[in-house]
């Protein structure tokens, strides 16, 4: 009897986001059957849309986490980072956050079958090839018949396989109005822009300087490693929108989709925070620059080493010397939860602009969730 493989796998669910002038809708589940949640209530909805049939019942209600008092690490040490990502996930993105892990977990099985059925398939090759060098398989052909019949299976097996893998994610169905759409549109394209920047750094850590102590114009001495940003989404989700994808340097990187924010530190950790949680800010620092200038970044003034109270250079350091003052652009993204983080860039004016547009489409956001 010819070698064969079968497996049922799970459905993978899908998440559905809509966006209108009438509010907000996330759904979680497959068409047909999904979970909705809202302010009023969790909801199943199943129905058969071929025949316009649809029923919604409520399964229960809508309500903050009140295990543990909201925690936000803020600096600790002059270190600046975020909380475990296993503790900042937003209640009403649990169900995201379910569907991320099913598809993951459904891939790995997949993957730890097909890497079993190929193992099987050389030892099956091996069988053919030693049944023809002892003559065996020549004599009885029934016995190289039925080696061959089995290779056959496993290499049908492999494909079917390796096609059930490419089916694991998340599928991300986003269907916006216009003018919220046009409002996404320009986060992308000002991020696109902020991403080009010369240079991004993390922020990780910081301490006020006394200046009375130090004579320098700085108040303020931050530590910080150039990262990178760009649009780049996970391999658990799919969908016609790329994430905008934060490169974090001590932490979890973070992935912005339309209406959530995945924290992620590895495939099986990770958090799923809603947009509207995210206390999100930008603005602009003065950066006592003693290295290289990036080319995108303009001078604003210029200052000395060890200073005077009035800024004029102080005489009693023989080697003091002038340091350009220049000015880069800056975002902060917190949440009560724990997410903490900042980041500077080069280009003030591209950070100005992905600043804007991100608080315009956030407000957008918190309004269409109040509906």
């Amino acid at each position: 009897m010819a070698w064969s493989y079968k497996k049922r796998i799970k459905v993978i669910p899908g998440v559905y986001l809509n966006f209108s002038k009438s509010g907000i809708s996330t759904s979680i589940g497959v068409r047909g059957a999904r979970m909705t949640f809202s302010k009023s209530g969790t909801y199943l909805n199943t129905g058969i849309p071929s025949l316009g049939l649809y029923n919604r019942q409520k399964i229960s209600d809508f309500k903050p986490s009140t295990d543990k008092q909201p925690q936000q690490q803020v600096v600790e040490d002059g270190n600046i980072f975020s909380a475990d990502v296993q503790e900042i996930t937003s209640q009403n993105m649990q169900g995201v956050k379910e569907a991320i892990l099913t598809a993951h977990e459904q891939r790995a099985e997949l993957k730890n079958d097909l890497n079993k059925i190929k193992t099987t398939l050389v030892m099956s090759n091996i069988k053919l090839y030693a049944s023809y060098v002892l003559l065996y398989g020549l004599i009885k052909k029934e016995i190289s018949k039925q080696i061959k019949d089995d290779i056959n299976s496993q290499k049908e097996a492999i494909n079917i396989i390796i096609e059930q893998i490419e089916k694991c994610f998340v599928s991300l169905d986003i269907d916006f109005d216009d003018e919220i759409r046009n409002k996404y549109d320009k986060i992308v394209s000002t991020f696109k822009s902020v991403a080009s920047s010369n240079k991004i750094w993390d922020v990780t850590s910081e301490e006020i300087q006394d200046t009375k102590v130090t004579r320098s114009a700085a108040s303020r001495g931050i530590k910080k490693t150039e990262v990178k940003f760009g649009l780049k989404s996970l391999p658990d989700i799919r969908g016609k929108f790329e994430a905008l994808w934060f490169n974090n340097a001590n932490g979890a990187d973070l992935y912005v989709y339309p209406n959530f924010i995945v924290m992620h530190s590895s495939k099986t950790k990770f958090a799923v925070i809603g947009l509207d949680e995210l206390d999100f800010n930008h603005s602009y620092t003065k950066f006592l620059e003693t290295g290289l200038i990036p080319n995108d970044t303009k001078i604003v003034d210029k200052t000395w080493a060890k200073v005077n109270k009035n800024g004029s250079p102080d005489k009693r350091f023989k080697d003091n010397y002038e340091i350009p003052v220049v000015k880069y652009g800056s975002i902060y993204l917190k949440t009560k939860t724990g997410l903490n983080e900042e980041f500077q860039f080069s280009n003030f004016e591209f950070t100005e602009a992905f600043g804007t547009a991100f608080n315009e489409y956030q407000t957008t956001i918190k309004k269409l969730k109040q509906i």
